[in-house]
């Protein structure tokens, strides 16, 4: 089983940063960064409008629970975005990539 995961950043360099550390430490197969995105949102009392960088990570359903501990741990923001999608189809070989069988 295979997990894509959400998470924003603020900037491309710190995105890139915390993909390359999870990605070595196996906890994800990939992250795809989309720089370009734009947040409005509601924070603190205030509307924020805000640049953002969105990371698209594809990681094991195995490693989901260490995954999203050690973002939290990496992450700036003090509220991160970090949002768990259960794909219900994808092609064999790409899953058994994503799940470190391959």
């Amino acid at each position: 089983m295979i997990r894509i995961v959400l998470s924003t950043f603020a900037d491309a360099d710190s995105a890139a940063r915390i993909v390359r550390t999870l990605v070595a430490e196996k906890l994800a197969a990939c992250g795809t960064l989309i720089p370009g995105a734009r947040s409005i949102y509601a924070w603190k009392g205030t509307v924020e409008d805000s640049p953002e960088v969105l990371v698209i990570f594809k990681i094991a359903s195995a490693n989901e629970q260490n995954f999203f501990l050690r973002l939290k741990a990496l992450h700036p923001y003090e509220t991160p975005e970090i949002v768990s999608l259960s794909p219900t189809l994808w092609e064999e070989s790409y899953g058994r990539w994503v799940a470190g069988g391959e």
